[in-house]
């Protein structure tokens, strides 16, 4: 965390323990708040729920967050309004599932933009037990034209290199 002080970091508690939650939230309150606004929490549902509870300006994310956000902008999305379970989170969306959302992809990314969300595409439908990264320079052409948001990939060395030529 003081390596990276002035950097946007995700920090995935690995487990589904509420109190580890605790723990974190306790450590993170102590960070100066231009700090904070740069990170995002993710992991199983309690120990997000601690987080949220103990700070909740943090970003953060889980499996229930990401299904609120989705299922309550697909309802009404149409009408331009944000579900409050969009707002100021990390929301990781499948590539499959993205296209079914109001606006996708330009409307749906400035909506989120304007509502403090960060929209972070992966690969695959989303029920994979683990997130599928776009992990090679052939996964990135499932990309919409002109996608702004954020990608998870687990292979770095070989998607950063595609975007350094463009």
């Amino acid at each position: 965390m003081n390596a990276f002080h002035d950097k946007s970091l995700y920090i995935d508690i690995k487990s589904n323990n509420f109190e580890e939650g605790v723990q974190l939230a306790r450590i993170l309150s102590a960070l100066p708040k231009q700090q904070q606004d740069l990170l995002t929490v993710g992991g199983g549902d309690k120990p997000i729920d601690a987080v949220r509870q103990h700070l909740p300006q943090m970003r953060v994310i889980s499996k229930s967050i990401i299904e609120n956000c989705v299922l309550r902008y697909a309802a009404v999305g149409w009408s331009g309004y944000v579900p409050v379970a969009c707002r100021h989170i990390e929301l990781l969306l499948p590539d499959q599932v993205a296209p079914w959302l109001w606006g996708w992809p330009n409307r749906f990314l400035d909506r989120m933009e304007a509502n403090d969300t960060r929209v972070v595409l992966e690969k695959g439908n989303g029920t994979e037990e683990f997130s599928s990264g776009f992990d090679s320079p052939e996964d990135l052409k499932r990309l919409p034209p002109g996608y702004t948001g954020g990608i998870w990939t687990n292979r770095i060395d070989q998607v950063a290199p595609v975007f350094h030529h463009h």
